[in-house]
């Protein structure tokens, strides 16, 4: 990784300065979400509602130059992917922790919508307009040779904005 102050060495990926968030301008809310190597939490940025995904540096030196690397490809996947069934990312900082700041989708997950519908049924044009908004956001995934992987109704609002 780049040193010091340094956002990303040009050896990982050019992130354009546009994308790079001012962190003192960032504003932490409630926790949203949990995974295995960040929190995402309800934020403000430029007051704007956002998503603030805090990224775990890890323990070892190989922990970290792991996560920084997966960091890094995240933030460039995300920079350059844009599509109305995808997140809006809105930028990113790695210091003084690793931040990725992204549009906040309101209303949860197509897993909660679906169990509010119980005992009913999901209308089927509702269905068939859901499931091509996430065929859409796939698609548009794909064509830049990025395999989501973890697509599940529980996950569809983290990345996927169903229209």
């Amino acid at each position: 990784m780049g040193s010091g102050n340094d956002f990303f060495s040009t050896q990982e990926f050019n992130l354009d300065a546009k994308w790079l968030i001012d962190p003192q301008q960032l504003f932490v809310g409630p926790k949203i979400g949990e995974g295995a190597h960040a929190k995402v939490y309800e934020g403000k940025y430029k007051d704007e509602t956002v998503a603030i995904k805090v990224v775990r540096r890890g323990e070892t030196p190989e922990e970290i130059a792991r996560r920084e690397g997966r960091f890094a490809r995240e933030v460039a996947m995300l920079s350059r992917v844009q599509h109305r069934n995808l997140v809006k990312f809105i930028g990113a900082c790695k210091e003084p922790i690793m931040v990725i700041v992204t549009e906040l989708l309101q209303g949860g997950t197509l897993r909660k919508y679906l169990l509010t519908l119980r005992p009913k049924c999901l209308d089927l044009r509702v269905a068939i307009g859901f499931a091509l908004d996430i065929a859409r956001a796939m698609e548009c995934l794909h064509s830049h040779g990025i395999i989501h992987r973890d697509l599940k109704p529980g996950m569809t609002s983290v990345f996927i904005s169903l229209i």
